[in-house]
């Protein structure tokens, strides 16, 4: 089960962005990936709640492993594709976060140990001082801030390099864009 959540090899630089629901994750992936002519990779938990809800079922701590080994496929696949960059819509830290918060402290072994061995140059914690936007996935508006210090004390706890991320979405894109630089300068 290890070896199904474990990163592809690669010499690309793997930036992160990482917070609760409704702060600009997606929007600022997508920017990001146009900016620089690169790939991103999509939330696979999203597309995989909106096939639950389909059927009228909902998420549950069994589906934890599943949504797990379909993000690390999704980022694996497309590490191959790049050579410098990979922005990266969310990671396996980010499903412990939310496993943890939606199952009572639940989290697979598997997946408490792979978090500190996947690797990424840089992670960018997405403030909640935006708007939340409701959609059929979203459900905690009333738990932003405590969604928010869940997150922030996981890059804490696991040691992980992260610039918060807060402002309008402009602010946002111009402090991602010159972290990101510094990074590519660097290799």
């Amino acid at each position: 089960m290890e070896a199904q959540l474990r990163q592809q090899d690669s010499n690309c630089i793997k930036v992160v962005l990482f917070g609760p629901e409704s702060t600009g994750k997606t929007v600022l992936a997508q920017r990001l990936a146009k900016h620089y002519d690169t790939l991103w990779v999509p939330e696979f938990s999203r597309s995989y709640a909106e096939e639950k809800m389909k059927k009228g079922e909902q998420l549950t701590e069994e589906d934890v492993l599943p949504i797990a080994i379909g993000q690390i496929k999704l980022e694996n696949e497309l590490t191959s594709k790049v050579e410098k960059l990979l922005i990266c819509d969310t990671d396996l830290l980010e499903t412990k976060v939310y496993s943890s918060m939606y199952y009572d402290g639940f989290c697979p072994e598997v997946l408490n140990k792979i978090v500190g061995k996947n690797q990424y140059n840089l992670y960018f914690l997405t403030n909640i001082d935006v708007p939340w936007e409701a959609d059929d996935i979203r459900d905690r508006p009333n738990e932003r801030e405590h969604m928010f210090q869940a997150f922030e004390t996981a890059l804490r706890t696991h040691n992980k390099p992260y610039v918060l991320l807060k402002g309008s979405e402009e602010e946002r894109f111009n402090v991602a864009v010159k972290h990101i630089d510094n990074l590519l300068k660097q290799t």
